[in-house]
């Protein structure tokens, strides 16, 4: 709530300045018009289930459901990050690379990784995204691969990737992990993350337009 009023206040005085971008979505992503007579087996329908972008309101509603299932049936809060760590151990286990057990990261989770991939519920979750993400766009009908980027912006794209790898890490968590998990435990560390992720966030949006990134 404390963060919605926040970014409500500052885009109210965006507004004021005159200085505040709207996001625009594309004609396919808005809602259908609606016939006369209403058929739930209907291209309206499937188009207002599948198609049309979800609002940020719809959005914050099924993330804190998903966030308290989460909580409710695993006894911990959501995290992602961590879980790719535990796919990389798993890789290096499988073909004998290297014995993680020695790292002191791994040294409290060794559990979780003789457990194996398929029995670790963050595993599933962030597979479930995963799979998520890319049935989505294929209930839509609009999956494309973009190639309209330079080898410039696959560099910054490789050296942004392995920023927030090694940030997720030192930080203990992303996004989700160190910020909304954080938040909602009541952790210090969450409100630290906070402002050092919006400062991150302006930082980075003013470098790629310095740079003229493509994304």
């Amino acid at each position: 709530m404390l963060i919605y009023v926040i970014d409500k206040k500052y885009e109210d005085k965006r507004r004021r300045e005159n200085t505040l971008k709207l996001e625009e979505y594309a004609e396919w992503e808005k809602e259908l018009p609606q016939p006369k007579r209403y058929k739930f087996f209907s291209k309206e329908t499937y188009h207002k289930f599948f198609v049309k972008r979800w609002s940020y309101y719809t959005g914050a509603v099924f993330i804190m459901i998903m966030f308290i299932t989460i909580l409710v049936t695993t006894g911990t809060s959501w995290g992602v990050t961590a879980v790719f760590a535990h796919w990389a151990a798993w890789f290096y286990q499988a073909l004998g690379i290297v014995d993680v057990s020695n790292w002191e990261w791994f040294s409290g989770r060794m559990d979780a990784i003789k457990g194996g991939f398929f029995n670790h519920p963050g595993s599933m979750r962030n597979m479930g995204i995963i799979i998520g993400a890319l049935i989505a766009p294929l209930l839509a009908g609009h999956f494309s691969f973009k190639k309209d980027f330079r080898l410039k912006d696959v560099f910054f794209y490789a050296i942004g990737g392995l920023l927030m790898g090694y940030g997720a890490r030192i930080a203990l968590g992303c996004n989700v992990g160190a910020l909304y998990s954080g938040l909602s435990n009541m952790s210090l560390s969450g409100w630290v993350f906070m402002p050092s992720l919006t400062l991150g966030g302006i930082l980075g949006v003013k470098l790629t337009k310095k740079l003229n990134i493509k994304i």
